[in-house]
């Protein structure tokens, strides 16, 4: 499944309204670090296809969700289900890390 870029429009549908976990990737682009999270978290989207939803927030162009959510470093990634953030990270995260906040 493509990467979801969210924003304050489709947020509701896309995450609140999922019936499937949301990783949300929270990043900007002159954040060296989400630069290089980036390539991790499109092969997410791929090896999880129909399991997990991988959304992306540029907090340059979506600062009410990024405010939202308290964002104060990133890159930061939250894990959301049922509508409610269920484990977050900040900085640069392993694949095999950010699986394991997927599984809690």
């Amino acid at each position: 499944m493509a990467v979801i870029h969210l924003n304050k429009n489709n947020y509701k549908k896309e995450v609140l309204e999922s019936e499937q976990p949301v990783l949300i990737d929270f990043w900007a682009p002159w954040c060296g670090p989400c630069r290089m999270l980036g390539p991790t978290v499109d092969e997410l989207s791929k090896d999880l296809t129909g399991k997990v939803k991988i959304a992306k927030v540029n907090i340059d162009e979506e600062q009410e969700l990024a405010q939202a959510f308290r964002v104060m470093s990133i890159p930061m990634l939250a894990v959301m289900r049922g509508g409610k953030m269920v484990s977050s990270s900040v900085g640069l995260q392993s694949k095999a890390k950010i699986m394991k906040m997927l599984e809690k």
